[in-house]
């Protein structure tokens, strides 16, 4: 009995302890948010005690470094939203239809071949997609531009984009899958009982019916393509350029927050504070982003979770 009740007291303490360390570990997680968070937020408030908050949200140029230095974030604005509906364009009906076909065509032995190659494109460092977009894309967008007529440059928003959307494939594809899966099998017999087609049910019922947790997948995707860096380093430029044109060269926010942190000015200039600011509109758009898709999957997830109860 004594035995007894020695191992159970060394269980209740074991548990505590994993515990304690689950909490320490959760309130370090949500501690360093916080500190990333602010640690933006006073350098970015140093900005725009020195430069206009409103001309830095509705200015037309970006031109730091120069005499009379101008802070305008709409251009930058513009190609990071040029350069990722391109890769939405590209990941989201690869994307989707591959999760399509993987959750309701393919058998159990394919999918266990091709769900793990698909998703060994998340594995694949952006530097290499960088390489991948300047040397084979960008040329390969040039050409086909003069076959047609067309001049495009060699650092495009156009060679970026398609590469940016083959990473963000495994993303989109994933997810989407996940939330396919997660429809009911009940929905899909009562739709082929009433007469309906494969097509037809996955058309009528099974899509309608994760539609939500798709555009939760497609809003992470978004925010993925929002935040990334390096392919557009190497193959989209540098030139903060307010064109409705793919072919021509446009910069992001996340290239300017590094063009802007790795030059020689000095950390309380302008020029160098201007990275937290674009870092502060950078992390606020990617945190709605994240939340509503969140909010999505997780009503989506209740709703099946009712329904089959």
């Amino acid at each position: 009995m004594h035995s007894f009740e020695s191992k159970n007291r060394t269980t209740v303490i074991k548990e505590k302890a994993i515990k304690t360390a689950l909490i320490v570990a959760s309130t370090i997680s949500i501690l360093t948010t916080f500190g990333i968070l602010f640690s933006i937020l006073f350098e970015a408030i140093s900005f725009f005690q020195l430069r206009s908050f409103w001309y830095f949200l509705t200015g037309l140029e970006w031109s730091p470094g120069i005499v009379g230095s101008k802070f305008g974030a709409v251009p930058i604005f513009a190609g990071t939203l040029m350069i990722t509906l391109i890769a939405m364009a590209v990941a989201i009906p690869i994307g989707l239809g591959s999760a399509v076909y993987l959750s309701e065509y393919a058998s159990a032995r394919t999918r266990d071949y091709l769900k793990p190659l698909l998703e060994i494109l998340a594995g694949i460092p952006t530097v290499v997609y960088g390489f991948f977009a300047a040397i084979t894309v960008a040329p390969f967008v040039v050409k086909a531009a003069s076959f047609f007529g067309l001049e495009a440059t060699f650092n495009s928003a156009l060679a970026s984009g398609v590469v940016m959307g083959v990473m963000i494939i495994p993303v989109i594809s994933s997810l989407s899958d996940d939330v396919i899966k997660a429809v009911p099998d009940s929905q899909r017999k009562a739709s082929l009982g009433l007469g309906m087609t494969q097509g037809e049910t996955i058309k009528n019922i099974v899509l309608p019916s994760a539609l939500p947790g798709i555009i939760s997948a497609t809003l992470l995707g978004f925010s993925k393509a929002v935040g990334e860096t390096m392919i557009v380093v190497m193959a989209a430029g540098l030139r903060p350029n307010l064109s409705l044109n793919p072919l021509e060269d446009m910069t992001t926010v996340t290239v300017r927050i590094v063009d802007a942190l790795v030059g020689d000015q000095a950390f309380n200039s302008p020029e160098t504070l201007s990275a937290f600011a674009l870092g502060l509109a950078l992390f606020v758009i990617t945190l709605i982003l994240n939340i509503i898709s969140l909010t999505m999957i997780r009503k989506f997830k209740e709703k099946y979770k009712v329904n089959t109860l």
